[in-house]
């Protein structure tokens, strides 16, 4: 059993959302048009099509994250019309006045699962005051989960459209996910692409608080920056110090027509395959459904 605990749903008002960041008024589909890839058009239609693409490679269920703030109803529409296929996701600005209002409703009015967090593109470190009350919201809604992007960021669409990126990889420190896990001990934090090149500093993390889970998604291009790191090395060693049990398998998939990324499961898959059978089902689709029961 497979599942994929990173996609994201580049829905219609997520493009839509980029054309306003240009200063235009462009619909999603010349947007799309501009990029080369297939306008979304309805969340129902990208829901549907989506069930369709995991089907099509054996994937169960998959966690779908709206990929700017504010577009919770998008992936709420997916997940409702699909709820035994998808788990949603949504990234927070939390530096936003509504912040702690829109994170609660989203898990009690939508039914979303997982805060997503960026602090260095939003420029809130996660000892902020308002990030803990973000996070108290997730705590008072057992079974929600913060996903906290540490490491290099590096947003492909917005290279793609000339979007500025003025991101500061200064404040994504898994070191201090550690200390906000162990704040709120109830609440699991999953930072994802191991670290996306924190690899030590994630592994330091989640050897430090239980409640710290890597996922694995991504091509994790970032391993060039250790000379002689592999990514099968990268999986022995989370195994070793973090254990299968805190280690969620992702491809980090996005758009259409390339849709989901086969390749990047094949290569995990290659990656990790001196671990046991047990513990590549834990990896590969296990810990997700601990994670996010259905």
């Amino acid at each position: 059993m497979t599942n994929d605990a990173h996609c994201h749903f580049f829905s219609t008002q997520f493009f839509e959302t980029l054309s306003r960041q240009r200063g235009r008024t462009e619909t999603a589909a010349d947007v799309c048009r501009e990029l080369q890839w297939d306008d979304p058009d309805t969340a129902f239609s990208l829901a549907e099509r989506w069930v369709r693409e995991l089907d099509a490679h054996g994937v169960v269920r998959a966690a779908l994250i709206a990929s700017v703030p504010g577009d919770e109803s998008s992936v709420a529409a997916a997940v409702h019309k699909f709820p035994a296929r998808f788990v949603g996701f949504f990234m927070l600005d939390a530096s936003a006045a509504e912040a702690v209002e829109r994170t609660r409703r989203a898990i009690t009015e939508y039914g979303l699962r997982a805060i997503c967090l960026f602090p260095a593109m939003h420029h809130v470190p996660l000892d902020d005051r308002r990030v803990h009350q973000v996070v108290d919201v997730a705590a008072s809604h057992p079974g929600t989960a913060v996903f906290v992007h540490c490491g290099v960021l590096s947003v492909g669409v917005r290279k793609k459209l000339g979007l500025p990126s003025r991101f500061d990889l200064r404040l994504g420190d898994p070191l201090a996910v550690a200390r906000l896990a162990a704040a709120f001990p109830p609440v699991p934090f999953v930072i994802p692409h191991f670290g996306a090149g924190m690899f030590r500093e994630a592994l330091m993390a989640a050897d430090s608080a239980p409640n710290v889970y890597l996922d694995t998604s991504s091509s994790n291009g970032w391993i060039r920056y250790t000379p002689g790191l592999s990514l099968e090395s990268v999986f022995t060693t989370a195994l070793n110090v973090v254990g299968a049990s805190r280690l969620l398998f992702g491809t980090d998939s996005s758009f259409f027509p390339r849709g989901w990324q086969k390749g990047v499961y094949q290569a995990q898959k290659a990656a990790a395959a001196a671990a046991s059978a047990a513990d590549q089902a834990l990896i590969f689709g296990g810990n997700f459904d601990r994670l996010f029961p259905l």
